[in-house]
């Protein structure tokens, strides 16, 4: 998989790239990541200016930025842009930007992007949460190390990302590792039990339990099971607090 990354602060990249998940994955050869300043396209390295109608804060310049995904965006590569107004990114939509070959990512900066520029590229718009950033960085990351640990061959055991909180649109149930007593707190019995059959209804129970408990958001997303229904409406019965 191909990632160009369309950046004025190429270094942001220099150590995240280098390190863990990532490292293993370009090592590999599973990604490909091309980073690349519209600075280079800009008449004099003239990247922003003063938007019209007046308020604080510069503005990209659509020039630059529109030569520069001229070059990359070919071949029928999606182009993303992270910004407040995309829609969020979830799990869902981490796999199916997998099935992509190539991905130009756009990493905005100060203000915001001139409006024909984003007009012009018909870009996916994503956003990473409510809140704001200086630029789109720390987003560009967050959806390559999202979907390069899906792609084959990048983890040693893939079972484990498929077993992961969101991935099934629930939070993972609690795990647990050696000792089997820590300060006093055991392990539950079951998951020493080897009933493979018990250990599974346990987590099932527990990722219900806990995303009712804390994210009952995602609650509206998932597929339940005629059990499942149940063990909500138990949860429910012991938990006021829990809303649907």
């Amino acid at each position: 998989m191909k990632f160009d990354v369309v950046t004025l602060f190429p270094e942001f990249f220099d150590s995240p790239l280098a390190c863990g998940l990532l490292r293993i994955a370009r090592q590999k050869g599973a990604i490909q990541i091309r980073l690349t300043n519209p600075r280079d396209y800009a008449a004099e390295g003239k990247v922003d200016d003063y938007q019209f109608g007046g308020g604080a804060g510069m503005v990209l310049k659509p020039d630059p930025l529109t030569r520069t995904l001229h070059r990359l965006a070919k071949g029928g590569a999606r182009v993303i842009y992270f910004t407040p107004k995309g829609q969020p990114l979830r799990q869902s939509l981490v796999r199916e930007l997998t099935r992509h070959k190539h991905l130009v990512l756009v990493c905005g900066r100060y203000k915001g992007i001139d409006e024909r520029a984003t007009t012009l590229s018909d870009p996916l718009e994503i956003s990473i949460g409510d809140y704001v950033l200086a630029g789109g960085e720390i987003a560009a990351l967050a959806l390559i190390e999202a979907t390069s640990r899906l792609l084959p061959g990048v983890m040693g055991n893939l079972d484990s990302a498929e077993t992961d909180s969101l991935e099934n649109g629930l939070l993972e149930a609690p795990i647990y590792t050696r000792p089997a007593v820590f300060k006093k707190m055991e392990v539950p019995a079951v998951l020493r039990s080897g009933n493979h059959r018990a250990i599974a209804d346990w987590r099932r129970r527990e990722s219900l339990a806990l995303t009712l408990r804390k994210r009952p958001d995602l609650i509206s997303d998932a597929i339940f099971s005629k059990n499942d229904l149940s063990i909500l409406l138990e949860v429910l019965d012991g938990n006021q607090d829990a809303r649907l």
